[in-house]
Parts: C-alpha cells; structure tokens; sequence
C-alpha cells in the first residue's frame, strides 16, 4: 500500500480519534502561519512584541502596532477550508475524542465543528476582553473603532486596555485545556496531527505522549518536525487535498 492508504487504513481502524492542528490548516483561507519561511515571526522581528504580555501592557505603541494588525488581518473575512470541514465529520460517527488546536482563528466552529470539542489552548482571537473589569465582547466591535481611525481602542466600560482572549507569551494555558487535551488523547486510538511544526509546547508534547501509549500518530504538515521519526505515518502534501481524503 501506499502511504496515503497506510494513514487511511489506520484512521479507519480506530475507533477513536483525536485531532491537534496548527496554523498550516488555514493558510489555505488566507491566514498565514508564524513560524513558516514566510511566517509573520520569521520576517518581522517585532512581531512577538506585540503578543508579549509585559510588553502589550506598558508599551502604547506596541500597542497600537498590535491593533494594526488586528485591524489588517483576514482572520475575520476568512471562510473554513475542506480540511475544516472534513474534520467535521468525524463527530458524526462520535469518534472524534477532542479536536486540539493551536489555533485562535476560530475557523473549526465556523465549519461546524461542535465547540464543546473544540479544546482551543491558545484562545480565541474573535473576541476582546478588558484587563481592568473583565468585560468581553466581539473583536468586529473593536475592529471597527481602530478602522475608523482609533489606535488603541480602550473597554467602553471602564476605560481599561483591551486585548484579544488569546494566550499572549508570559501568560500561562489554561490548566482546564491542558487536561481536556490530555484526556482526548487518552481516549483515542489513533492522533491526527495537522498543520503544525510541533515547536510550542505543551502541544507538542502530544504527540510524544500519545506514542509512549501505543497511539498510532499520523503527521501532515508541509515542513519535517521533530516528531516524525515517531509517527506511523508522514505527510507533506497540500493538507486541503490530503485531509478529506484522509477521512473521506
């Protein structure tokens, strides 16, 4: 057989499944990736200032830099991809055990994906929260003041400084979603991972942990990882293409 059929055959074989995706599952809907060649953190070597917390806290014009590309990104035009989408389906057999991402796109529960799967351990990016009072809201709100010439946007509420619902750097997951990603993996027989240079841990660390339990590990992603020599089955084609196929 085939690799692609290898990888078919053990996904069809488990009768649980759980899934951890990186940025590479949404660069086919306009959203580029970080630490690719042509990564937002590869070529612009401020680009981790703005998510770091210290710095986002005290530094207005980080800040603002911050809201730039906010204001810039196609993160709130972007649609869900098949990839998305084929994900979808495994939650109508009920063998998907979580669905683990690294992603703050939002773009799973967009396609469908039920969001009490959805384990998001860097947050999301499509809502604001205020530092001061906690308050909340959707990022469109503050997206539009800083498009209408506002460069720090401030809470409507209590004039606190806002920021996206996102893990910045200096700031600890939440333990909850660390557990919840344990616990899907643990239940699964089989872990698909996609998208994802399995760099940033504890994500990463799935993948290691899921193959000291006899966990068959699947890897799509364009670029080589660490982990590879682990996985039962490796893959660098388009992830739009490989993944439907995958799971069709």
């Amino acid at each position: 057989m085939d690799d692609v059929a290898v990888a078919r055959d053990l996904l069809r074989q488990a009768d649980r499944i759980a899934v951890l995706t990186g940025a590479g599952i949404s660069t086919a809907s306009g959203i580029g990736d970080y630490r690719g060649p042509q990564g937002r953190w590869t070529l612009d070597p401020d680009a981790e200032r703005v998510s770091t917390l210290s710095w986002y806290l005290r530094d207005p014009e980080v800040r603002a830099k911050a809201w730039r590309f906010r204001a810039e990104s196609p993160v709130y035009d972007a649609q869900p991809n098949p990839a998305h989408r084929a994900l979808v389906g495994l939650e109508r057999g009920a063998r998907l055990t979580g669905l683990i991402t690294q992603n703050t796109d939002g773009l799973h529960q967009l396609a469908g994906s039920n969001p009490e799967l959805v384990i998001e351990l860097h947050g999301n990016s499509r809502t604001w929260r205020c530092e001061s009072c906690r308050a909340t809201g959707p990022m469109t709100e503050m997206i539009h003041r800083v498009r209408t010439g506002e460069t720090d946007p401030r809470c409507p509420y209590d004039g606190g400084i806002v920021r996206a619902t996102t893990i910045l750097f200096e700031e600890n997951l939440n333990p909850a979603d660390i557990d919840a990603a344990l616990a899907a993996v643990e239940e699964a027989d089989a872990l698909l991972v996609i998208g994802t240079s399995l760099t940033v841990h504890p994500a990463a660390g799935l993948v290691p942990y899921a193959h000291r339990r006899g966990t068959a590990v699947i890897i799509v992603n364009a670029e080589p990882t660490d982990y590879d020599p682990i996985a039962h089955s490796v893959h660098r084609a388009p992830i739009v293409e490989l993944v439907p196929a995958l799971l069709g």
